[in-house]
This record gives structure tokens, sequence and C-alpha cells, in this order.
């Protein structure tokens, strides 16, 4: 994988419902945050940014396929390495699933506005939701399995596809304005918008929002997975994470403002309350058709490419455990004819499949989402602070960091992002646990403990086994 591909798995890893979904459909989810989207956007960047660094600097030094995982289990503690991979494998399997649910109102969208309303009410229905979703998950698991040219041939063609046809959502903004959009739907459906020019900013509310936008910014971890199949890992992979995370935050940065200018946001809350709502249906008020369906047609593709980069990224998690004898050694079984290490491929599947299930059950997606954001603000956390705690821990491999050389400016992120994103995921834990929900187990966090516990549990009933294989392993790299 050169750098190019590299990028891509990143980038497709972080774009789809960060951008389509999520700036939209935040409306519901933190009532009254209204106009104030885009600087929330801005400011969940930053500690994505701290993690990114983090990330670049220590992948730098262990350039293998496992990324958290083998960063915080040599550099902090063969524990901790395995809580903080664990919480990104087990946040980002479930909400490959989420992301597969998501993707069934997009195809939706398109059948709406080609005037196929029997389709398009056909979507609406849950087991139809559910199934489609399932298959796409299985879909991509094959991709994954097959590899090689398969997974290259499908990601970077829609890579390119994703960004001409988002652009348009930017030219978009550049020509129409909020009135062409209240005269649309007047002539369209005969309401009547009254924008809302003034709310009272909220600094809860703000900071709540944030935390749930910083989910955009997840995803340039998957390029820390790339470690064993990347070309001069050493090099590529710190700079195809540093890419990713400035590309796509500038990105969404446009494409939000672009949205925004548009339509209101007080019918974008309105709408968000009866029915899932996505930039590109937003936008067909104002838009032809033609130019329409092509954005929406964006916006699915921009989904699905999710799915093939974070399968990717998350086997080769469980890869590595195996491989330290954490998993059993089945679970790194390679394929003999596609070279892939296909069981912990098939493991994230199910996974991932169980991630659908939960959402069409939930009713809402963004149960996934809190899950995913706890799990990766943890993951994040504890990569910052093993750039801390490296130097002390495994000097011989801290020695190997070849990025941001400077002590005093590791330490900087180090210290920086970890008091940031400990902020972060206190906000938005404490808007978990009080929020009204129907069932205790709608609470993101307490799902998020249970699952971390029996991982805790698991590890000390396998660390003895892992000991007496190889009281080395964590002082030392993976042999590639």
């Amino acid at each position: 994988m050169g750098l190019l591909l590299v990028t891509a798995t990143g980038i497709c890893s972080m774009m789809g419902a960060s951008i389509n979904v999520i700036p939209f459909m935040i409306q519901k989810n933190v009532p009254g945050i209204g106009p104030y989207v885009v600087p929330a956007f801005l400011f969940a960047a930053i500690p994505a940014i701290f993690a990114a660094y983090a990330y670049a600097i220590l992948s730098s030094a262990m350039p293998r396929a496992g990324g958290s995982y083998l960063y915080a289990s040599r550099g902090l503690s063969p524990y901790l390495g395995f809580i903080a991979s664990f919480s990104q494998w087990f946040g980002l399997s479930i909400v490959i699933g989420v992301i597969s649910y998501i993707i069934v109102p997009f195809i939706r969208d398109v059948f709406f506005n080609l005037g196929f309303m029997n389709i398009s009410d056909f979507l609406e229905i849950g087991s139809v939701r559910l199934t489609i979703s399932l298959l796409l998950i299985w879909l991509f698991v094959l991709v994954n399995i097959v590899g090689g040219k398969v997974y290259k041939n499908t990601l970077i063609p829609m890579l390119v596809i994703m960004f001409v046809l988002g652009s348009i959502v930017l030219i978009t903004g550049l020509v129409y304005d909020q009135n062409d959009f209240i005269n649309s739907v007047l002539n369209s459906e005969n309401r009547v918008i009254e924008p809302i020019s003034n709310i009272k900013f909220d600094w809860k509310i703000f900071l709540t929002a944030a935390t749930l936008m910083f989910s955009s910014f997840i995803g340039f971890d998957a390029i820390a997975q790339t470690g064993n199949e990347a070309k001069n890992p050493t090099k590529n992979i710190p700079r195809a994470i540093l890419l990713a995370i400035f590309i796509v935050a500038s990105y969404y940065i446009l494409f939000t403002i672009s949205v925004y200018n548009i339509v209101p946001w007080s019918f974008v809350a309105d709408e968000s309350i009866t029915k899932d709502i996505t930039a590109p249906g937003l936008l067909s008020y104002v838009l032809p058709q033609f130019w329409g369906i092509l954005i929406i047609i964006g916006a699915a593709i921009a989904l699905i490419n999710d799915l093939p980069a974070m399968i990717l990224s998350v086997s080769r998690l469980m890869f590595a455990w195996a491989k330290d004898n954490i998993f059993p050694n089945r679970v790194a079984l390679i394929h003999s004819k596609f070279n892939t290490p296909y069981i912990a491929i098939i493991l994230v599947g199910v996974v991932a499949s169980i991630g659908a299930i939960g959402s069409h059950f939930a009713g809402d997606f963004f149960l996934g989402i809190d899950i995913m954001v706890t799990s990766m603000m943890i993951n994040f956390l504890l990569m910052c602070v093993t750039l801390i705690s490296i130097q002390r821990v495994n000097f011989k491999l801290f020695r190997n960091i070849t990025v941001i050389k400077n002590r005093t400016i590791q330490l900087f992120i180090g210290y920086t992002g970890t008091l940031i994103i400990l902020v972060f995921l206190i906000i938005h834990t404490y808007k978990d646990l009080s929020s009204n929900v129907e069932e205790w187990y709608f609470h993101s966090t307490y799902i998020y403990l249970i699952v971390m516990t029996i991982a805790s549990i698991y590890f000390a009933l396998r660390w003895k086994t892992v000991q007496v294989k190889n009281k080395n392993t964590f002082k030392t790299l993976p042999v590639e």
C-alpha cells in the first residue's frame, strides 16, 4: 500500500455519516445547538488534531499492524494497550453496523427524488432497512478477505467519486441562499418557514454537541493499522495520518457551512425530530432533480466507502492481539490464497451485524455513535498518555521516533491532548448518564463499562499464558 492508498484508507474511514448525517441530526440529539453547529465542529477538531499528532509520532517508532494496541502495549502497559485497542475495536465494530444502517435512507432519497414513492416507502420498513444493512456489511467483509487489488479498486474509485460529487454541495452553497430554500419549500409543499435569527448561546449545549461532533474526526487511526502492509511505513504512515486529518477537517467545515447557508437551522431541527435527515435530502429542495440525485449518490458512496476501510482497520487489531497470544492464534490465520487475516475479518462482520441490529431495535443510531465516541475518546486519551510515558517505559522504542523528535514538543502534545480529551470525555459521559431513556441499556456508558469489564476479565485470565510464551513480547515490535 503506497501513500495514496494508506491515506485513502484513513479518509474513507472518517467521511460518510460524519459529514452527511451527524451535522444535521445533531439538532435532534442536542436540542438548542441551533446555529452553532459549525463552531462546535471546529471546536471538536481540537482534541482530534492532538490525538492525530500523538498517533503520527508513535507510528514512526512502531510501524506495525495493531496501531493503538501496539503503541500503548509497548509504551504504556500491556493491559492498557489491550483496553485502549479493545475500546477502539468495540466502538468501531459497532459503528460499522450503524453506518450500514444509515446508508438505506440515502438509497430511499434517490428513489424519492426519482418519483418512485412505493419503493421509497418500502425502504422505510424496518426489516427491509436492516436486511439491506446486513447485506452491505457482509459484502465488504468479502472484499476485505479477497483484499489486494479488489480492495484498492473498490476504495480509490469511490474516493474520487465521493469528492467529485461532494464538490457539488460546496458549489451549491455559493449559488443558493436561505431565501431560495424558503421559496422552494413554499412552492413544493405549501409550507411557510420563518427562520429564527437569534438564539441564546449555551456553553453546556455547545460542549455537549462538540463531544458528539468529535466522532466525525475518528477514523485516521485506520491508517495506523496498515503498518505491515504499507510501503515505507516509518514515513508514509505519519504523513498519511496528518494528511487525512487536515484534508477531512477542511472538507467537513466547508461542506457544513454550505448546507447551513442554504437550509435554515430551524428547519433542520424540526425535520430531525420526525425522521433521519441527510444533507442531500435537504438540498434536494433547491437543486434540479438531476443534481440532487447526484449529491445523494455521492453521499451514499461516501457512506459505503466507510465500510471496507473500517473493516480493514479493526480486523488488524484482532490480528495483532492474536500475534501476541492475547487472542487465540487461530484469529491470526492468514488465508492461503488471498493472504489476509480472514478469521479476524469475519469476526468483525459478526460484531458489526450486532451494531446494525442494535441500531434497528434502539430506533436511534446515535446510541451506536455514543458508544463509539466513548470508546475512541478513551483510546485517544491513552495514546496521548503513551506519548508522555514511552521514554520511561520503553526507551529503546522511544529512540526510534522520527516525527517531531523534540521531547518538549512531544510532552506538550501529550499533556495538552490528555487534558482536552479528558474534559471532552467527562462532558460526554455526563450528557449520556443524565439523558432520559426508556431502558438502562440505552445509556452508552453502561454498555461500554460492561464490555470493558468483560475485556478486563478476559485479559486477566489470558495474561499468564502470554507471559509464559514470551516474557519480552511487550518490549519489542512483532516480527513483520
